[in-house]
């Protein structure tokens, strides 16, 4: 057999970059749009904060929110935090540099995962950009151990 006769197949092209980037984009736009977890990996996308008549219900007990952390629930769209014992804050979960669901919230950080952005779990200004505007607080009740989004 001689190199002559040996014939490979061509070579078939795949999806191009742009197309692979825009796919992945609308699957983390997706994700943040849903509200896909938490961050302690439990889902809260039905997790509205909301009751069916429109009032207010039941968020979180004041146990589930760590001292110098806090808990996301991105189908609320809010990020509650503890920065100091009996303390309680609210911001919205939205990163202002891209509109990125935040992803973290720990040691008094709360961290977006898409340009790492950090915000102060105490009143939400930036504490590393390149976020330039602070997470916008909302407001939450706390009535015994029991935090109600506004």
């Amino acid at each position: 057999m001689s190199s002559e006769s040996i014939r490979t197949a061509p070579a078939t092209a795949g999806p191009g970059r742009r197309t692979v980037v825009a796919a992945v984009g609308a699957a983390g736009l997706t994700c943040a749009l849903t509200a896909c977890s938490s961050n302690d990996g439990t889902s809260d996308a039905a997790g509205s904060g909301k009751a069916a008549d429109g009032g207010s219900s039941v968020l979180a007990s004041t146990s589930d929110i760590p001292e110098g952390g806090g808990k996301i629930f991105g189908g609320a769209g809010v990020v509650v935090t503890q920065p100091t014992a009996g303390t309680f804050k609210a911001f919205s979960s939205t990163c202002t540099h891209q509109g990125c669901a935040v992803g973290s919230v720990a040691d008094g950080v709360i961290t977006c995962p898409c340009h790492n952005s950090q915000f102060s779990a105490a009143d939400g200004s930036v504490k590393r950009g390149p976020a330039t505007e602070p997470l916008p607080a909302k407001k939450i009740t706390v009535s015994g151990d029991s935090i109600k989004l506004a």
